[in-house]
């Protein structure tokens, strides 16, 4: 098992995660069908949000309780959330711009821009995860959030597939809009990427956010790769960047919804840890020692994460050097009914 998901709170922690899966999936249509659904979740609630965080910073460094004591200065001051949640924020805007042809939106060049804002935000998770491993090495270290973490060999296996993921992006400029105007359409960015990237940040949020990794390393993966699988081909990385924004705006306001404290209790019964937490507690944990750890389930994965993205590269390497085509400036997947199907639904010019 991955998770402790058994007990009497198993059919918390199930129905709560499906009920997230199905939330997320159904505020990414919201967003992505209409020119209003999207301004009010990636325009107005961001807008709003920023000016909360900021009254709450500025009333914590003043001593003021009510924010002190508030559920994000306290569960979600750390610089990963902050940096994550306004790279995807970063991320949905651009490819609106792209996809209703706003501004620079219609110029070339900023086709590559989704290249760009994915790579930044691989590269926050990267820098998060040698973070651990350099702080906790097979020991456990508290985060500035209060999560006990536990580095090791996994948090650098995991960095690297991440690295290695940037470059299994292909067909940069090869970014269109949607004929109905829903989608921004990257055809490239087929089955096979959507399949890498997702194991690899799975066992990101496992290493790294073992407490929230049961929502946003389950729900938060599976909503986007749904869509894209089923109805929404060549839109994955847009329906990503909704889901996860959508998601991170909401954990960063009720991170209570999931969170297990550094002494082992919870806030709602369907909050959900990890097998690192070898008993399923935190509460006998001391920092700089191994107690209590089971590092195995995250070495699995973080090896698989990177045996999956050396598979796909070389895959791409080789393919690109059989057509002598080079993999960012042109495409590699066109032969692909995923490719084909997802072409079919973009504005090509």
């Amino acid at each position: 098992m991955l998770f402790h998901v058994y007990g009497d709170n198993a059919i918390y922690q199930w129905l709560v995660m499906l009920a997230v899966l199905a939330g997320l999936i159904l505020l990414n249509e919201f967003a992505r069908r209409t020119k209003v659904g999207g301004l009010i979740m990636f325009g107005v609630i961001p807008a709003v949000l920023t000016v909360y965080f900021i009254v709450i910073a500025i009333a914590a460094r003043a001593g003021a309780e009510w924010a002190v004591n508030n559920q994000t200065h306290i569960y979600m001051n750390g610089w990963f959330h902050y940096a994550k949640l306004y790279a995807a924020l970063t991320g949905c805007i651009g490819f609106m711009m792209i996809k209703y042809e706003w501004g620079i939106g219609k110029k070339h060049w900023f086709k590559a821009f989704p290249f760009a804002i994915v790579a930044i935000n691989i590269l926050i998770a990267v820098a998060s995860d040698f973070e651990s491993a350099i702080n906790g090495w097979y020991s456990w270290w508290l985060s500035s959030e209060g999560v006990w973490l536990y580095g090791g060999w996994h948090n650098v296996f995991n960095g690297i597939a991440g690295i290695l993921n940037i470059f299994c992006m292909t067909g940069w400029w090869a970014v269109y809009s949607s004929k109905d105007k829903k989608d921004m359409i990257w055809p490239d960015m087929i089955w096979v990427y959507i399949i890498v990237y997702d194991i690899w940040n799975f066992a990101y949020t496992y290493n790294c956010l073992p407490t929230h990794s049961w929502f946003c390393g389950v729900a938060l993966l599976l909503a986007p790769t749904i869509a894209a699988l089923i109805w929404n081909k060549g839109g994955w990385i847009m329906n990503r960047a909704n889901t996860l924004c959508i998601w991170c705006m909401f954990a960063q306001v009720f991170p209570l919804f999931q969170e297990t404290f550094h002494d082992g209790t919870t806030f709602y019964p369907w909050a959900t840890i990890t097998t690192q937490y070898a008993d399923g507690t935190v509460s006998s944990i001391v920092a700089g020692t191994s107690a209590n750890a089971n590092p195995t389930a995250m070495t699995i994965v973080s090896v698989t994460a990177l045996i999956v993205n050396i598979i796909a590269l070389s895959y791409i390497v080789v393919k690109s050097v059989k057509n002598k085509k080079n993999p960012y400036t042109g495409e590699v997947f066109t032969d692909f009914k995923y490719y084909k199907a997802a072409k079919d639904r973009a504005v090509v010019k």
